[in-house]
């Protein structure tokens, strides 16, 4: 899947739909979802649309580690002493928006395995 901004994401990132915005920078954006599976749940997305985990190319490897640190520091921010970090790659794994991003779940127990 070629990436593309034209998801819900994109259109988020353009300022056409607004969002509950936890953190932003020159390369990504935090904010809650709109369906939360836990008492704090946060996406972390990339301003660079790529489509899924599996598509990224070497070029991006410090964008990638980018969004891992800002989750970490959305969880430290949102006062999670535990937390979940999930990225769907493709919608057999649960993917339903073809914009990368990185799930922050936490505020309650966990189980394992998920799903």
């Amino acid at each position: 899947m070629a990436p593309s901004d034209d998801t819900i994401f994109g259109r988020i990132l353009r300022g056409e739909i607004p969002c509950d915005q936890v953190y932003a920078d020159d390369l990504c954006l935090a904010f809650r979802d709109v369906a939360p599976q836990a008492p704090v749940h946060v996406l972390v997305i990339p301003r660079e649309p790529i489509a899924r985990l599996d598509e990224a190319t070497e070029e991006q490897a410090a964008l990638l580690g980018h969004l891992l640190l800002v989750a970490a520091r959305v969880a430290r921010q949102e006062g999670l002493e535990g937390f979940r970090t999930v990225i769907n790659s493709g919608a057999e794994a649960g993917q339903t928006v073809f914009h990368l991003h990185v799930h922050v779940i936490g505020g309650r127990p966990l189980a394992w395995p998920p799903g």
